[in-house]
């Protein structure tokens, strides 16, 4: 049974993106694919019609962010929204195999893994393995950050397309957007980054 995002288009994708933020952020949640019947539907199959690298923060859960349901989105989260190889292998497999038309990577306000690249706190264990992936965009947030969080979007949105030939392939033929945005935890709305 064919998908009802099937041949929707990456602009139409990623303007049903907002569209359900802005229902959560209004109160006005619909819960769309949300039901036992779309449970079923999608038992066998998904063709969800938007990837995300989001971080891992329990605040931000991107299906209930973007008021979607089960099969729409295809989610890997990571603390400070980081483009690692794992997390490039699991984008690349949710565009190019389960073509997805949206590559969105969405960081949110008040970030704990920014915020300690850019105290340079000392972590235990592999936590500070994250911070190589985000200390460019500290130092060139010069100690706002908010500033760092938005160049962290801008960033790992670039890596996402100068790692993965398979990313930039689908882009250049327009199958695939990248997009960006930052969630703001007090408010429920995402606000759109440009991406360089």
């Amino acid at each position: 049974m064919p998908m009802p995002h099937e041949n929707r288009d990456p602009q139409a994708a990623l303007a049903a993106l907002y569209a359900g933020n802005a229902r959560f952020a209004s109160g006005e949640i619909t819960a769309p694919n949300r039901h036992m019947a779309r449970l079923k539907e999608v038992s066998d199959t998904q063709a969800p019609f938007a990837a995300f690298l989001g971080c891992a923060d329990s605040r931000v859960p991107v299906e209930i962010v973007f008021d979607q349901g089960f099969g729409d989105l295809f989610v890997t989260r990571i603390a400070g929204n980081v483009a690692d190889a794992a997390i490039i292998g699991s984008l690349e497999f949710g565009t190019e195999v389960l073509g997805a038309q949206v590559l969105y990577v969405l960081g949110h306000t008040r970030c704990g893994a920014v915020t300690a690249t850019m105290e340079g706190h000392d972590v235990p264990g592999q936590i500070s393995t994250l911070y190589q992936h985000i200390r460019r965009a500290a130092k060139e947030a010069r100690g706002d950050l908010n500033e760092a969080i938005r160049r962290n979007v801008q960033i790992q949105a670039e890596v996402l397309r100068e790692a993965s030939p398979v990313i930039a392939r689908r882009v250049a033929r327009g199958e695939l957007v990248i997009a960006g945005g930052v969630y703001d935890l007090d408010t429920g709305l995402v606000a759109p980054v440009v991406l360089e």
